[in-house]
């Protein structure tokens, strides 16, 4: 980390600096080395980059930057709370008044909040079952990465959810053969 700011961190890759968007600059310390899962946003007036710890937290940002009515800097003010399983269990069980306490989420966006994302939040809910103290399961690198992928192709979480113990039984494997045979399941039914 080069920089970090209110609203932004700067980071360096190969004597580059880039100037990062983020929920929580401050989650993050000058000098110190950091992973960051970043998002590439390009509009007619300009290309920012947003960055976040996890690739949940990008997804969930994707999730929200899809809905109308919200944007990139509307979608990281929502996940400026570090509550994301709060977040998800209020889209789940359509609780508009929780997510109109977000700065410039009124009633009429967070209903289509809700209407857009409730059942695609069942990852973010299940994250936040686990305890600080109890370990989450761990998935391998390329399993985790071929599940994002199926959702990113279109695929719901419930049927990403219902093919995952299928694929946790497999062999280690790429990233590529888990998605070619996760297709496999999701096309069988």
């Amino acid at each position: 980390m080069t920089a970090v700011n209110p609203a932004y961190v700067v980071i360096e890759v190969a004597g580059i600096g880039y100037r990062i968007l983020t929920p929580t600059p401050y989650a993050y310390h000058e000098g110190d080395k950091a992973r960051i899962y970043i998002e590439q946003v390009v509009r007619e007036n300009g290309i920012a980059l947003y960055g976040f710890k996890s690739q949940q937290d990008k997804g969930l940002f994707n999730k929200l930057n899809e809905v109308s009515g919200i944007g990139p800097k509307s979608a990281l003010a929502i996940m400026a709370a570090e509550d994301n399983g709060a977040l998800a269990s209020a889209i789940e069980s359509g609780e508009v008044t929780y997510l109109t306490r977000f700065p410039g989420i009124g009633k009429k966006t967070a209903s289509q909040i809700v209407l857009d994302l409730r059942g695609k939040m069942g990852n973010y809910v299940a994250e936040n079952l686990f305890s600080e103290d109890e370990p989450k399961p761990d998935l391998s690198p390329a399993l985790e990465d071929a599940l994002l992928a199926l959702g990113a192709l279109g695929y719901s979480q419930r049927e990403v959810d219902r093919i995952k113990p299928k694929l946790e039984k497999l062999p280690e494997m790429s990233a590529d053969e888990y998605i070619k045979r996760g297709l496999g399941l999701l096309l069988k039914k």
